[in-house]
């Protein structure tokens, strides 16, 4: 249902699964779990895996905080688009990716829910791709320190809220690894 023209496929979003961003994470193992489940279903099915790398002043490039967590293994043919802002999007050549693809629907799986899964959620449903967030495949670290909510909370609300997104011509979605095909079908 994307508004983007003539992008009927779907893409495997692996958003920033890195040593330095999931270290601390609530539910580490069981995410990157279900985000390798997710990857072999993608692959299995032809369907392309885009993974994003985050750096910054805190996450220094080519440092082993920066390094993909190694549970999860990228393919040389599988893109990694590399990001200095939140949302995928931003200054990158994500969009290039998927439209050469022709893709018109993600699937999201990443870190932090609170922060890059947020912002590439609504990054790509203002440029009119559908987005299905996968639920169980999502994780932050615990700001609670800073009056955030406990990370239980601040996914299980990104869960709640994206399940009811729509817009002329779009939608998004919310379901568990184990529901999720990459069907355009699913999404909601």
């Amino acid at each position: 249902m994307t508004t983007l023209p003539d992008r009927p496929n779907t893409a495997l979003l692996v958003i920033d699964v890195q040593n330095g961003v999931v270290a601390g994470a609530a539910h580490r193992d069981s995410v990157i779990a279900n985000i390798n489940t997710l990857v072999d279903k993608a692959r299995a099915e032809d369907v392309p895996v885009v993974w994003v790398q985050h750096s910054d002043d805190g996450l220094k490039r080519d440092s082993e905080d920066w390094q993909y967590v190694p549970e999860l293994v990228r393919r040389d043919e599988e893109p990694l688009v590399h990001k200095l802002y939140g949302d995928s999007f931003e200054d990158t050549e994500l969009e290039a990716v998927l439209a050469e693809r022709g893709v018109g629907r993600l699937v999201v799986t990443g870190a932090q829910t609170d922060a890059c899964i947020r912002s590439t959620l609504h990054g790509a449903f203002v440029r009119g791709y559908d987005v299905t967030l996968v639920g169980d495949a999502h994780t932050t670290e615990d700001l609670t320190a800073y009056g955030a909510p406990a990370p239980e909370q601040v996914i299980a609300h990104t869960n709640l809220y994206w399940k009811w997104q729509s817009a002329p011509g779009r939608r998004g979605g919310t379901v568990d690894t184990a529901e999720v095909t990459f069907a355009a079908a699913d999404a909601g």
